[in-house]
């Protein structure tokens, strides 16, 4: 099995339009963290507009939040609603861009069930989403500490400011990205899917991003009708479910307390639903599969 995966993971990257998600993923990056700067503090303005005047904001208070940790957690903010068009560009592609070459049925002749051939290449798929968030994490987190150095972190959540120390701000970027890779692995599973039902990549990752796009919206839909019913169901609900890992939890003295998640439940309890739907997924797609005539 590892050997067909080598292959696959082969077969990915020699392809040129492999390395358009990295450097697409570095273009964003870099002119964010170069207009951050050289115009840092009126991107600080506009942010600091909605608190302005509930809290007074110092000049020392901006120049301490300028710092690598703030500007990743832009970035991330950023980037990640727009990553699931870059995993679809190879998930959708598994099983269609094969049966588009003509090389499908050649590859079901080999004495691997179509189960592991199957899982292979949806390992495959997950591997380059892990590569894409580690080069992100390379680019976002490491290159802004760099370049901006660290400090505290500061969130903004409507109205209320979130302070946390700096030494309690890298487990949780940890954390984040982690609960990144499972989201977009949701995503790469829906592609997977919809791929086996095409003979060409444009339909299933057209079909993917539609479905995100329109799944996203919904979410964002502040109705009392989808709230209780549609949303709590919705994958595209729990994939920004990252962010609860920089909501910390209070004293009485309204001070933060280092190392505390405020709703951790209900992170685990997002990360479970995108995991049931990453099964579901996969899953039909091998049952799928499976059942598909090798003449046809």
């Amino acid at each position: 099995m590892w050997k067909l995966l080598r292959i696959e993971l082969f077969k990915i990257f020699k392809r040129p339009r492999t390395y358009i998600a990295f450097g697409a993923i570095a273009a964003v990056v870099l002119l964010f963290q170069i207009g951050m700067k050289f115009d840092g503090k009126t991107y600080l303005d506009l942010v600091l507009n909605n608190v302005s005047d509930s809290f007074e904001v110092t000049d020392e208070f901006k120049s301490k939040l300028l710092n690598g940790y703030f500007i990743c957690f832009a970035i991330l903010n950023i980037l990640l609603i727009q990553m699931p068009l870059l995993v679809a560009l190879i998930a959708g592609d598994s099983i269609a861009g094969e049966a588009n070459m003509g090389t499908l049925r050649l590859s079901l002749t080999k004495p691997v069930s179509r189960t592991q051939y199957m899982l292979v290449k949806f390992m495959a798929s997950i591997i380059y989403t892990l590569l894409l968030l580690i080069w992100l994490a390379i680019l976002a987190l490491f290159g802004s500490m760099f370049i901006f150095g660290t400090n505290s972190l500061v969130i903004f959540r409507s109205e209320v400011i979130e302070q946390m120390n700096s030494y309690d701000v890298l487990w949780r970027y940890v954390a984040a990205f982690g609960y990144a890779a499972v989201a977009l692995t949701t995503v790469s599973a829906l592609a997977f899917l919809l791929s086996v039902f095409a003979e060409n990549s444009i339909g299933p990752i057209i079909a993917t991003m539609s479905i995100v796009i329109v799944l996203t919206i919904l979410s964002e839909f502040n109705i009392p009708l989808y709230d209780n019913t549609v949303k709590p169901y919705l994958f595209t609900t729990h994939m920004v479910a990252w962010k609860g890992f920089f909501y910390v939890q209070a004293d009485a003295d309204n001070k933060t307390i280092d190392g505390t998640i405020q709703n951790l439940p209900a992170i685990l309890r997002s990360l479970g639903i995108l995991v049931i739907y990453i099964v579901g997924f996969v899953g039909s797609a091998i049952w799928i599969f499976k059942k598909k005539d090798i003449l046809t």
